[in-house]
């Protein structure tokens, strides 16, 4: 598997920015703004993530996802930390992560992989999105927030 860049002349693989975000119109503003990293196995793209920056210190990861086919297979963790080890290359003191409070999972992952919950958005979801979510049998209202310090 390679992790890369996406070059400016190709489609973002939007099918997989939707499975981590539903809003069409957040994974487009954000990739105007940020930069987006694919995961690649034999020329098919597997999974993916967003780099934002927020400021000259700190970055925000936006979006990351991994296809159906490939879940299970640390290919998420990989990105996770690709996505810190460019930003402490760039030179960025923080990396930040938000997640909904449905997300066992990926809470789980980013703690493992270093983020500590810094805060909680409360009823962001419900504020963005105009659909409920809905997952693991909870209603996702609130974004938890991560951080984790690079240097």
């Amino acid at each position: 598997m390679q992790i890369r860049k996406l070059n400016s002349n190709e489609e973002p693989p939007i099918d997989l920015l939707l499975m981590a975000d539903p809003s069409l119109t957040l994974i487009e503003e954000y990739l105007n703004t940020g930069e987006c990293y694919v995961a690649e196995n034999n020329k098919e793209i597997i999974g993916v993530y967003v780099l934002l920056p927020k400021s000259t210190e700190t970055i925000e990861l936006v979006n990351i996802a991994v296809s159906d086919n490939e879940q299970g297979k640390g290919i998420g963790k990989q990105l996770i930390l690709d996505a810190i080890q460019k930003s402490k290359v760039k030179g960025y003191q923080t990396i930040e992560v938000g997640t909904g409070n449905s997300s066992i999972g990926q809470l789980a992952l980013y703690q493992k992989c270093g983020f500590r919950i810094t805060g909680v958005d409360r009823d962001f979801f419900t504020r963005h999105y105009k659909e409920d979510i809905f997952e693991n049998g909870i209603w996702c209202r609130d974004m938890i927030r991560l951080s984790q310090q690079l240097n």
